[in-house]
Parts: structure tokens; C-alpha cells; sequence
């Protein structure tokens, strides 16, 4: 398949300080991935800002509880570690058993809830990283398919949100509407320290700001993330390859979604640039779950 022939990515940009925001295909659903992962974090800021918990409490990480990916996956032992920590781990490395074990401390219906308190009413959070695993897995078996394969899971099954929803949700963090100030303060601060700078990032350069957090399943690579000019706008984006535009060389496809997001966010500013609905070039095989 060609370049001119690869749909091109779903973008959403939303001015944070105004009512600017312009999308494409930006209300079908996805499946959220490792994105997830900032509803589970803010969850967990949210109840420690209210002292429903304590952030310094103790977990350990046991050799049942690793999932794969970064962090704790490629440890020997167990190690004991902080609420905190987990939530450091999992929004700058994507670690997928911190997630976890903050998850489990925190409650899945909390986070839920949360959701439904902040009105995004297209979002739907049914567990973290081994909820999604378990559904890929569930899913591979009952249809005889790869569960590597690159096909991503079917939004009505897992935890999934669109890319206006993830934006609005972005919006709300940085506005401290989404939980009080510090709790959101710690989750803008944990995205600005992403160490996945392949996407969002590789499109902006400094002065300009970028923070976010990345997903990758098979058949989908995606990120959320706010971008902050030095003229002091900011603008929340969400963009995503699905199917077969994410299969492909991976730091291909990370820099077309980088560039479909920096020309929307040009086009809201308006300034035009390349069309944020250009094609993107074909994608490269994703890692599960990072």
C-alpha cells in the first residue's frame, strides 16, 4: 500500500485556554493502552491529595505480579517500593506492574468513577494493564488469532476513551479541574518527564514544551499529551495510527503521528501548515502493551 493510500491518523487538538479545537475522526473509539495509565495515576494523586491514602505507603512487586514492558519487568527480585514511586514508574516508563499495583490499591470502580464525575461520556475504564492483556488473550483464543498479531482489541471490551474525550481530559488536568491543584500538578508533572520522545515529541522542538504519555498495542500506536508555546498557549492533543497505518518501522510511524499532530495544532493557531489529515506512512510492528 502506497503513502497516498494509509488513512490518515485520528487527531484531536483542543486550545486548553479557549474554545478552539478542530479533529479528524476524533469520536471513534480506542482502545487506550499504556494511556490509560494517566486515569489510573490521576485516580491515585486524587486520593492522596484528599488523604483517602497515604502516597508514601509500601507495595512489593513480586515476580507473579510482572506483566512485561519496562521497569520492574526485567527485575531478578522482588522489590518494595512506594505507591508514588509506582505512579513515577508508570507515567515516565510505561512500567505496566506499577500501573497494576496502583490500580489494585486504588480500585478499579474509583477510577471509573472518576471518569464519569469529569463527564467524558465516551470514555470507559474496566481495569489496567492486565485487564487489557487478559481481553487480548480471551479474545486470541476465541478466534484462533495471534494476540501479537496487528489487530487492536476491540474498544467495547477494554478500557478505551476517543481522541475529544482524551483532549477534554487533558484540558482538565491542566486547568487543576480535574482533581484538586496538587493532584493535577503531580500528573502534569509526571508527563512533562515522559521519556518517550519519538511522537508528540520529535515535532516540537524547545522552547516549545511537550508532555504526554504514549500507548502501543498491536495494530495501534498512539499518544496524549499537551503542547505549551512560549507565547503561553497551550493546546491538548490526542492522535493515534490504527490497523494496519500503525504496522510498519515504528520510528516511522512515531514521526508521522508527530507531524499530524504539530499541523493541527498550527492549523488551530492559525497557521497553517501540512494538512493534519495527510497520510501517514506505513507503520511498523508494535510491541504488546508498552
Amino acid at each position: 500500500m502506497s503513502t497516498t493510500d494509509t488513512p490518515a491518523p485520528r487527531v484531536h487538538v483542543r486550545d486548553i485556554d479557549g474554545t478552539g479545537e478542530l479533529g479528524h475522526r476524533a469520536d471513534e473509539p480506542l482502545a487506550l493502552a499504556s494511556v490509560a495509565k494517566v486515569l489510573i495515576t490521576l485516580e491515585f494523586a486524587r486520593q492522596a491529595a484528599t488523604g483517602a491514602l497515604d502516597p508514601a505507603e509500601r507495595v512489593v512487586a513480586r515476580r507473579e505480579d510482572r506483566l512485561g514492558g519496562s521497569g520492574t519487568a526485567g527485575f531478578a527480585d522482588d522489590v518494595e517500593l512506594s505507591l508514588r514511586d509506582c505512579a513515577n514508574l508508570a507515567m515516565t516508563i510505561s512500567d505496566n506492574t506499577a500501573a497494576d499495583l496502583i490500580e489494585a490499591r486504588v480500585g478499579t470502580e474509583p477510577v471509573d468513577l472518576l471518569v464519569r464525575e469529569l463527564g467524558l461520556e465516551h470514555t470507559r475504564f474496566v481495569g489496567g494493564p492486565r485487564a487489557l492483556l487478559r481481553a487480548m488473550l480471551d479474545d486470541a483464543r476465541a478466534t484462533g488469532a495471534d494476540p501479537a498479531a496487528p489487530r487492536p482489541p476491540d474498544p467495547a471490551r477494554v478500557t478505551s476513551s476517543t481522541p475529544r474525550d482524551l483532549t477534554r481530559l487533558l484540558q482538565l488536568v491542566w486547568t487543576d479541574a480535574a482533581a484538586p491543584p496538587r493532584a493535577c500538578a503531580f500528573v502534569r508533572e509526571l508527563m512533562a518527564r515522559q521519556l518517550v520522545r519519538t511522537r508528540l515529541g520529535s515535532a516540537f522542538a524547545p522552547p516549545i514544551r511537550v508532555s504526554g504519555k504514549t500507548g502501543t498495542l498491536p495494530g495501534l500506536r498512539m499518544e496524549a499529551g499537551v503542547v505549551e508555546y512560549p507565547d503561553g498557549h497551550r493546546y491538548a492533543v490526542a492522535v493515534a495510527a490504527v490497523g494496519a497505518q500503525a504496522h510498519g518501522h515504528g520510528p516511522e510511524v512515531d514521526a508521522a503521528l508527530g507531524r499530524a499532530a504539530r499541523a493541527a495544532v498550527e492549523r488551530l493557531r492559525g497557521r497553517p501548515g501540512t494538512d493534519p489529515r495527510a497520510p501517514a506512512p506505513p507503520a511498523g510492528p508494535a510491541d504488546v502493551i508498552r
